[in-house]
């Protein structure tokens, strides 16, 4: 036999295991569109007609730039037919999320990113559609009308939200997924990826976007679902596969190495004695640790399994000082808790958010996981997690005593009471309460006991009733405080600014976006510029009051100035500005869109004056 015969034998296996994989596993954009892919023939069947509908209902959602109680920018225009496309430009009955480009990540109350996050989650936001009809997709179409190209994964459940009966088991598949890419057009588009084929039907579909790379906010007018009623089969029609797109997800799927396998991975006691290991049983302990920091977590399942040596470092709980589990919130469940229990004694930063929805996650798990490893958090990020209660909080400030950091943004089901138990944790210094319904009474606790706070989110929580008497409370009891959120609080006057300048002197960053009670009149932001001399972001967005007289103030007393957002004003003059951009050298986000006064020319000029400050324009066409 030629010796050719068994290296031939051993590439043609290696061949179709690649086919096998890539007939199996999500298909990246690229693959997509360059057409190596697998072919369905069901569109061609005369029996099998396609479905195209609408989103019927938004039912979840991370953040939006519109208010709880309108439907301007909000989520829920993303239902039903479009409202805008094929136009372009800056329209309220679009859908817009919170934040856009790195802006937030350059401000003082930005968070300190989490280590060991898998490179492949790169996920800022999300919306969650509900459809009248379960189909086997074949295609999903979103209209994009401002800043395209935010989305970056579109997901599908198997779980049917209209159905009466809970389903045994929830399943998430990815349709297709890209890196972030930077678009240059700001124009409406129809975003048609090509998806991947999967094998159940589905009426809900979650689109993850990542706004980084934009240069103003994306707006989302409609997304379409088309699809058939039954399973279509798959035609035998392949095409030649390309070695650079197999990727770590599809080892990932194939090995069993994912979230839902940590119980598997960690539990395998039994390891083969091995051979010596040579000179890397000589390596210092610490060594080893510090070069297993730069795994991710289902990599560390994987090394777990090689021998024991590794094993031992694998779950040596100095490896999850950091614990995002945020990547893997489509797998997480009581079971991926447990087996990391034993792991996390020592945890000090824990990331649960989008984790646990459907069912996931009980309370009695989360609860469980806590008894056993909340002795050292520090940092515990909660959004948009559906699954906590009243119970889980109380867990949280009986378990968490060293607690600094909580972010509950978006968990809008939890009930009013459940707040009452935050005010036990007195060491918090950063507290998100983002379109949460915390009631006035829970929130003054909070204040009252929690005095070291030194970031604090209230926006959009529409359950307060007078922000005034909130206002005042942070001004006597939280003289640390650098950074305040009250985006689109709704009854804030004059009062309340005074006591929060004068009480608040640290303040850099205040977000009074939306608050339409204020009046420049009254000289309340002419007291902020005085009395804030550290101010390095202020937001007076669609405040139609700001005038030239606020602008000049800023410039004489807020030259550490670096983000100023007075969209919608119509008395600043573009005098004003540059006097501004003179005496705030540091200035690089200016955002002066629906300034009556500030044209399109004016802009041009300003930018030719100060090329370093991006100065945003929006325009509806």
């Amino acid at each position: 036999m030629s010796p050719l015969f068994p290296m031939l034998t051993v590439l043609t296996m290696f061949y179709y295991i690649c086919l096998r994989r890539r007939a199996r596993t999500a298909t990246r954009g690229e693959m997509m569109n360059s057409h190596r892919t697998i072919e369905s023939n069901s569109r061609t069947s005369p029996l099998n007609a396609e479905v195209v509908q609408y989103a019927k209902e938004v039912v979840d959602f991370s953040s939006h730039y519109g208010s709880e109680n309108s439907m301007s920018y909000t989520m829920w225009n993303l239902a039903g037919v479009p409202n805008v496309f094929p136009s372009s430009g800056d329209f309220t009955q679009t859908a817009v999320f919170r934040t856009y480009g790195t802006w937030w990540d350059q401000c003082p109350s930005a968070s300190l990113p989490f280590k060991r996050t898998p490179p492949n989650f790169q996920s800022q936001d999300y919306v969650e559609l509900t459809f009248e009809q379960q189909v086997y997709p074949t295609a999903v179409h979103v209209l994009e009308t401002y800043h395209p190209g935010a989305v970056i994964r579109i997901l599908a459940c198997s779980a049917n939200p209209y159905s009466p009966n809970p389903p045994t088991e929830v399943r998430w598949e990815i349709l297709w997924s890209e890196r972030p890419t930077k678009l240059n057009a700001s124009q409406a588009r129809q975003f048609k990826p090509c998806i991947k084929q999967i094998n159940f039907p589905t009426n809900l579909i979650r689109l993850e976007v990542n706004s980084s790379l934009l240069d103003y906010y994306t707006e989302l007018d409609a997304v379409v679902l088309h699809g058939v009623k039954d399973k279509p089969v798959l035609s035998l029609k392949t095409s030649l596969i390309d070695m650079n797109d197999i990727d770590d997800d599809a080892y990932e799927e194939k090995d069993g190495c994912g979230m839902d396998n940590l119980n598997k991975k960690f539990s395998s006691a039994v390891l083969r004695e091995g051979p010596n290991n040579g000179y890397f049983d000589k390596l210092p302990y610490e060594l080893i640790q510090l070069i297993l920091n730069h795994l991710t977590l289902p990599d560390l399942c994987r090394l777990a399994q090689t021998c024991k040596l590794l094993s031992q470092h694998c779950c040596d709980p100095l490896q999850y000082i950091h614990l995002n589990l945020q990547p893997y919130w489509a797998k997480l469940d009581d079971t991926s808790l447990e087996f990391l229990q034993s792991r996390c004694t020592l945890v000090q930063w824990l990331n649960l958010s989008w984790t646990g929805n459907r069912g996931f996650i009980s309370v009695a798990g989360f609860s469980r996981f806590l008894k056993v490893c909340g002795s050292e958090l520090v940092r515990v990020e909660l959004s948009c997690s559906h699954f906590l209660n009243e119970t889980c909080l109380e867990v949280i400030s009986e378990m968490c005593p060293n607690l600094q950091a909580l972010n509950l943004s978006s968990c809008d089901k939890l009930p009013p009471q459940a707040f009452n138990h935050i005010a036990k944790l007195c060491s918090l210094k950063r507290l998100v309460l983002y379109r949460t319904k915390v009631e006035q009474t829970a929130l003054l606790s909070i204040l009252n006991f929690c005095s070291e706070l030194q970031h604090l989110s209230l926006g959009s929580c529409v359950m307060i009733e007078d922000y005034d008497v909130i206002a005042s409370m942070i001004g006597a009891k939280c003289k640390k405080l650098r950074t305040l959120d009250l985006w689109r609080c709704k009854n804030i006057t004059e009062n309340g600014i005074a006591e929060l300048a004068s009480g608040c002197p640290l303040l850099e960053e205040l977000d009074l976006g939306w608050c339409p009670t204020l009046q420049s009149s009254t000289g309340c932001f002419t007291r902020l510029a005085r009395q804030l001399p550290h101010l390095q972001k202020l937001f007076l967005t669609a405040n139609r009051s700001v005038c030239d007289t606020d602008i000049e103030e800023l410039a004489c007393n807020c030259t550490r100035l670096q983000q100023l957002d007075i969209l919608g004003t119509r008395m600043v003059s573009p005098a004003s500005l540059r006097k501004l951009l003179e005496s705030c050298k540091d200035l690089s986000l200016l955002d002066v869109s629906f300034c009556s006064q500030i044209d399109n020319r004016a802009v041009l000029e300003l930018n030719a004056s100060f090329p370093k400050v991006f100065i945003k324009k929006s325009f509806t066409q």
